[in-house]
C-alpha cells in the first residue's frame, strides 16, 4: 500500500467517519486496521499488533477464520434475510436450540437481537411485562452496580452505573438504581478487604438493602455481570452470587446475568454463570457468539418467564429487524462448532492460571496496584503509590492514560484498553486461542510502557 493511499484513508476517515466513543479534531487521525490473522491485527502500513482485547472482547476464535466467512457466504446465497416477526428461519431455530442446550437450568427461550445493548434493553422490557402479566404491575425498577456498563440505548443506559456516560443524555429512562460493586481492592474498610467471603456477603447484602429502600413491590430485576467489566474486571467474591440468588428469590426479583462480554468462553464456560455456580432468570449475550464475524445478540429467558406469553394471544411487543439474522445465525453456528472441535473452553480453563501468573509478574512495577480477573479477562489497576493505593488525579489520567498509554501501548505493538471509567486500569482480553507466547508478549510490552508511564508521574 502506497503512502498516498495511506494518507487518503486517513483523510477520508477524518472527513466522514464518526468514531464510537472517540475524540475528533484536526490533530487526530485514527489508526486504520485492514486485516487480522489469528491473534494479530495489521494496519494500513502493514505493521502487526497483538490483539490483546479480542477486538472488543469479541474475537474468541481469532481473526481470519475462513470457515466463518464461508458460512456467511453460503447462508447469504440460500437466504440472505428474513425477519423473525411471526416467522422463523432454519439457522435461527438451530442456533436457539444450541444456546438453550448450553444454558443452565430451564433457560430455554431465546430472543435474538442485533447486539448486547439491545439484549439488555430486551431483558428489562421482558421483566416489566412479565410482572404486569402476573399481577405485580408496580415492579419495574432495576438494581445494578456502581461503575457497571450495560449498554448505550436509553433503557440500558439507565442500568449503566457510569455517571459520565449518562449526563449528556438525561433525562434517562426512570427506574435504574445502584448498589456497590465487588472491587475488593477498594473495599470500604480493612476488615472487609482482608476477608473475601465477608466482603462478598457485604456487597450482596447491599443489593437487598437497595431493594428494601426502593420497595420490593417496585423492583423487577437485578442486572449483574459475572465479572464486571467497567472499572477493571471485578470478579465476584466467594459466596457472592449464591447470596444474590437468595435475595432475588426472597423478594421475587429477577436475576439477569449480563454476559455480553463474559459468555462464550471468556471466563472458561459457554456461559460464565456456570463458572460461578449460579442460575439466573435471564442471560444477555452477544459479542463472542459469532466471534465478531457477524453481529448478533440474544436474551435467553427461563420457561417461567415465557409461560405468560405462551397462551396463543399474548405478544411481547418488542423486536429488531436484524435480530436473529439468518447470516449471523449461520456464522454463530459455525463459531460454536469451532469451540467444540478445538476445545476452546477447556483451553481457557487450563491456560488461565498461566495468564494470571504472567500478568502478576508486573507487581514488581511501582505503578501496578492490582491485577485482577478470571479466565482470559483481566484488569491491571494503576496507582501513584502502592502502599496508600493513591490513584491518579483527573489531570494525571488525561496525561498518563489518554495522553500517553493509549498511544504508547499501540505503538509498542499491543492493542488493549487504557480505561478510567472507574480507577485507572489496563484491560486485557485476548482471543481464546492464545497461549504462553502471547502472554509473555503482553507482559513484556506492558512492562516497558508502564515503566515509562511511571516516570511521567
Amino acid at each position: 500500500m502506497t503512502a498516498s493511499t495511506t494518507e487518503s484513508l486517513g483523510q477520508r476517515s477524518a472527513a466522514h467517519l464518526w468514531g464510537h466513543f472517540s475524540r475528533h479534531g484536526d490533530e487526530i487521525t485514527p489508526p486504520v486496521i485492514t486485516r487480522g490473522e489469528g491473534a494479530r491485527i495489521f494496519d494500513d502500513r502493514g505493521r502487526s499488533y497483538l490483539d490483546g482485547l479480542a477486538g472488543l472482547f469479541v474475537v474468541q476464535v481469532g481473526h481470519g477464520r475462513d470457515e466463518l466467512a464461508e458460512a456467511a457466504a453460503k447462508q447469504a446465497k440460500e437466504l440472505a434475510f428474513f425477519p423473525l416477526w411471526s416467522y422463523a428461519t432454519p439457522p435461527a431455530i438451530e442456533l436457539a436450540e444450541r444456546l438453550a442446550a448450553n444454558a443452565p437450568g430451564d433457560l430455554n427461550r431465546v430472543f435474538f437481537t442485533s447486539g448486547g445493548g439491545e439484549a439488555v434493553e430486551s431483558a428489562w422490557k421482558l421483566a416489566k411485562q412479565y410482572f404486569k402479566l402476573t399481577g405485580k404491575p408496580m415492579k419495574h425498577k432495576v438494581i445494578s452496580r456502581s461503575i457497571a456498563y450495560h449498554g448505550t440505548p436509553q433503557g440500558a443506559l439507565a442500568i449503566t452505573g457510569i455517571p459520565d456516560l449518562k449526563k449528556m443524555f438525561e433525562p434517562l429512562t426512570p427506574g435504574g438504581f445502584r448498589a456497590p460493586n465487588t472491587n475488593i481492592y477498594r473495599a470500604p474498610d480493612e476488615e472487609l478487604a482482608a476477608d473475601p467471603k465477608k466482603f462478598g456477603r457485604w456487597a450482596a447484602d447491599r443489593i437487598a438493602e437497595a431493594i428494601e429502600f426502593e420497595g420490593p413491590d417496585t423492583v423487577a430485576a437485578v442486572f449483574l455481570e459475572p465479572v464486571q467489566n467497567a472499572g477493571g474486571c471485578f470478579p465476584p467474591p466467594p459466596g457472592y452470587f449464591e447470596r444474590v440468588r437468595e435475595i432475588c428469590d426472597e423478594y421475587d426479583v429477577l436475576l439477569v446475568s449480563d454476559e455480553v462480554i463474559c459468555a462464550f468462553g471468556r471466563i472458561g464456560s459457554m456461559f460464565a454463570c456456570q463458572d460461578f455456580g449460579y442460575t439466573p432468570d435471564i442471560i444477555t449475550c452477544a459479542k463472542g457468539m459469532t466471534s465478531g464475524y457477524s453481529p448478533i445478540g440474544a436474551m435467553i429467558a427461563s420457561e417461567r418467564l415465557f409461560e405468560p406469553f405462551n397462551d396463543n394471544t399474548t405478544t411481547f411487543a418488542h423486536g429488531y429487524t436484524f435480530g436473529g439474522h439468518p447470516v449471523s445465525s449461520a456464522v454463530a453456528l459455525a463459531n460454536l462448532d469451532i469451540f467444540e472441535r478445538e476445545g476452546l473452553n477447556d483451553h481457557v480453563k487450563s491456560t488461565a492460571p498461566a495468564f494470571r501468573s504472567t500478568l502478576e509478574k508486573l507487581y514488581d512495577l511501582p505503578i501496578v496496584g492490582d491485577v485482577r480477573g478470571e479466565g482470559f479477562f483481566y484488569g491491571i489497576e494503576l496507582v501513584k503509590d502502592k502502599t496508600t493505593k493513591e490513584t491518579f488525579t483527573e489531570a494525571e489520567s488525561e496525561r498518563i492514560l489518554r495522553g500517553f498509554l493509549s498511544t504508547a501501548l499501540f505503538d509498542a505493538g499491543l492493542y488493549c484498553r487504557a480505561d478510567d471509567r472507574g480507577d485507572p486500569v489496563i484491560q486485557l482480553a485476548p482471543p481464546l486461542i492464545c497461549g504462553q507466547a502471547e502472554f509473555d508478549e503482553i507482559e513484556q510490552i506492558l512492562r516497558g510502557v508502564l515503566t515509562e508511564a511511571y516516570a511521567l508521574l
